[in-house]
């Protein structure tokens, strides 16, 4: 049972939830000075009595704990936060109390209880506080606990839920309740030693017995309820149940714990808008201090045709640490991928400290990769951290693995997204039958409004699991399989059953996800497709480096009268593209005829391709409208291109087809000419003159783009390519 210790000071405003509410009440209504000095009087009083009586020294927080999980430490975490004087009993001892998540069970709790007590049982003015710690948080301090436990009246206060466990045969026996929760739960207990020790010393069951039955059959027995002095916590005044609570008018069962770890993210004071996370720098690994770098498992999984495997490939060799610490495990399932794969092993297979890769003929379920990847880790007692990585996490931060590492959690993942989606790797909380749910932070995390390290239920793509969770909590798991979940649902499914906290980190930018749902492998190089699905891979790789520079540095450069000469294509787009068309093949020879283009005849043709020929023309005038256009703007003030040409294709030139371009007018507002080539390289001379103004551009650079005006003034000629083969890219804007 999941028990949340708020403290609701202000829960019963009418009747005044402390005495100091009170008091205020009793001393606006009197005027006169003997009334105000019995109040005075009253007050001292009090105030003495109580701290006498209930100082924080007297109350004790008994807790059972037999294992230091991480439900366990932060339990920890939030009673040294309001310095609660714990004890914990049990640590180290075999837990012989049943599965308590899934059935009765939990007697060991008060055979622990029992035996803890004989040691206070001359300390009657005492008060014991026993919890459970794998599910609770304090939210208060010892003197807002022991004022409200003071203010029931009662010897003894359980906490109260609203569903009643194990046994509801006994339902009828419980006194009624006007309001509040009827029921007892025995995650929580407050009471005087003397008391304690009076139900305890009647435990004569064994340890897989059920605490909560026990403790409901004395509570529902009359006799034993007045002897005791003993009430519930109906009005959850000291603790706070969520196990059958009312949220968003939605009952939480299966997935009240989630939402209990969703509320721990920030009570008591871990994160707040003034401070945001206080407690993210506690408990950190200095890498520095550490005489060698932990060495580190990864797995990389290619479980789909992939965009952008290469760059994803060169980015995880970019990542700064130690490659004789990293063990590389590939699983690539894709037979498309082989030679990516192969050519990353040729050229690297002797940098990291192992190399292994099982490819598309081992035939394995995804589910069984992923095993065989853990498997390495958890088998190798030198694997101090596991490393999981899919083909689809871009990553910008080369300090991931470290950062990582420093922020010592057992599970952790850092926080990616898909450009400018919402979309990520994490989920914030979980539906009734386990699948995705928005949590109410979700979208501050995602857009950075939130920073910090974050308890969730659910996370994918990328994380890193320690060796040691992996050869302990997880050491009997086939952590990624589970009958109808997929792999990722499954290892988080195991973590979750374990008690296994798994955390999504955004405190530093690491890079995004990238899309592969509608991935067309049917091309050459497949990639200049994706301008629309992934905008920011594909400019990172197709567009030139210093492109920017036009508008920071006006890089322009206008070697003749309206003739504007800018970086637009990386080497990349220019190798990919013309290769395209290579492979493609159909070259039009050059011929008047054309049935590609109205009316079948052209006047000055040229040996080419048309972009839509290898169905590339509606991402090539997307690129002209994101790339061109600014440029346009920014070259012929006022005029707005609207970014449309019918004519878009590559021009081959050879000295033994087409070797020039007699002088035309283009068929344009402007056009632009991108030189897919190297002269000097590739080619022998070519260049294109202007007529109007007796000016050649006789040298091309790659990737560079002339711009110029299409009819009337600009009357041009391709000069001549002397050897080897040339290669334009060209489109004629606005017709």
């Amino acid at each position: 049972m999941v028990i949340l210790t708020l403290l609701c000071i202000y829960s019963n405003k009418r009747k005044g939830c402390t005495l100091g509410i009170r008091i205020t009440s009793v001393d606006i209504g009197l005027r006169f000075g003997l009334e105000h000095f019995l109040v005075f009087f009253f007050f001292l009083t009090y105030t003495f009595y109580f701290s006498f009586f209930f100082s924080p020294e007297k109350l004790l927080v008994l807790t059972v704990a037999t294992q230091e999980t991480d439900g366990f430490h932060r339990f920890m975490q939030s009673a040294n936060y309001f310095k609660f004087n714990v004890k914990v009993l049990g640590m180290g001892e075999e837990w012989k109390g049943g599965d308590v998540g899934r059935s009765i069970g939990g007697g060991q709790k008060v055979r622990l209880l029992k035996e803890a007590m004989e040691s206070l049982a001359d300390q009657e003015d005492f008060v014991v506080l026993f919890v459970d710690s794998y599910d609770l948080i304090f939210a208060g301090g010892p003197e807002e606990i022991l004022r409200k436990f003071q203010q029931t009246n009662h010897k003894l206060v359980f906490a109260a839920e609203g569903i009643i466990w194990p046994d509801s045969r006994l339902a009828e026996k419980y006194p009624s309740v006007r309001n509040g929760k009827r029921f007892l739960n025995s995650g929580g207990f407050i009471g005087y030693t003397r008391y304690i020790q009076k139900i305890v010393n009647q435990w004569d069951l064994h340890d897989n017995d059920d605490d909560q039955l026990f403790y409901t059959k004395i509570y529902v027995d009359p006799l034993q309820r007045e002897k005791l002095n003993m009430t519930l916590d109906h009005k959850c005044e000291i603790f706070q149940n969520l196990n059958g609570a009312v949220v968003n008018n939605h009952f939480f069962f299966l997935s009240y714990i989630i939402y209990f770890n969703y509320l721990a993210n920030y009570i008591p004071n871990v994160w707040n808008y003034e401070q945001g996370c206080t407690i993210c720098d506690q408990d950190m690994v200095d890498l520095s201090q550490l005489k060698e770098f932990p060495q580190v498992t990864v797995g990389i999984y290619i479980e789909q045709p992939t965009p952008f495997l290469t760059e994803f490939l060169e980015r995880f060799l970019s990542l700064d640490y130690p490659k004789d610490k990293l063990n590389v495990f590939v699983h690539n399932s894709e037979v498309y991928h082989e030679k990516h794969i192969q050519k990353f092993w040729e050229e690297n297979k002797d940098v990291f400290r192992s190399f292994k890769v099982v490819g598309p003929e081992e035939t394995l379920t995804q589910g069984e990769a992923r095993n065989m990847g853990i498997d390495l880790c958890r088998k190798d007692l030198s694997c101090d951290y596991y490393f999981s990585i899919d083909a689809d996490v871009m990553l910008t931060n080369r300090q991931t693995i470290k950062l990582l590492i420093e922020q010592n959690r057992k599970i952790i993942g850092p926080l990616v997204t898909r450009h400018g989606k919402l979309w990520s790797n994490f989920w914030g909380a979980l539906s009734l039958d386990g699948y995705y749910a928005r949590s109410e932070d979700y979208i501050d995390i995602v857009q950075g409004k939130r920073v910090g390290v974050w308890n969730i239920p659910f996370m994918a793509h990328i994380y890193l699991i320690k060796g040691h969770t992996l050869r302990n909590e997880l050491k009997e798991r086939n952590v990624f399989v589970l009958e109808r979940l997929d792999p990722d649902m499954a290892m988080c499914r195991n973590a979750r059953d374990l008690g296994l906290f798994m955390y999504v980190t955004n405190r530093h930018e690491f890079g995004r996800l990238i899309s592969i749902a509608n991935y067309n492998t049917s091309h050459y190089n497949n990639d200049l497709w994706q301008i629309f699905e992934n905008p920011l891979d594909w400019r990172e790789k197709y567009i030139n480096p210093n492109y920017t520079r036009i508008f920071t540095d006006n890089i322009l450069e206008q070697p003749c009268p309206d003739v504007f000469w800018f970086p637009v294509l990386s080497e990349k787009a220019c190798d990919e593209l013309v290769e395209e068309m290579e492979n493609h093949g159909s070259w039009s020879g050059g011929k008047h005829e054309d049935k590609r283009i109205n009316g079948g005849y052209e006047t000055v043709p040229t040996d080419d391709i048309h972009m839509k020929q290898i169905d590339f023309d509606k991402e090539w005038l997307h690129f002209i409208r994101e790339f061109i256009s600014p440029v346009t703007l920014k070259v012929f003030s006022g005029y707005y291109t609207k970014g449309y040409a019918i004519m878009n294709f590559v021009v081959k030139y050879t000295p033994n087809r087409q070797a020039y371009l007699r002088p035309h007018h283009d068929s344009s507002t402007f056009t632009i000419n991108i030189a897919l080539n190297n002269k000097g390289l590739d080619f022998q001379g070519g260049g294109c003159r202007f007529h109007r103004y007796n000016c050649s551009i006789e040298s091309p650079r790659k990737g560079w783009s002339f711009m110029h005006p299409g009819r009337l003034t600009h009357l041009h000629e391709g000069l001549p390519t002397t050897n080897g083969t040339r290669y334009i890219a060209v489109s004629f804007i606005d017709p």
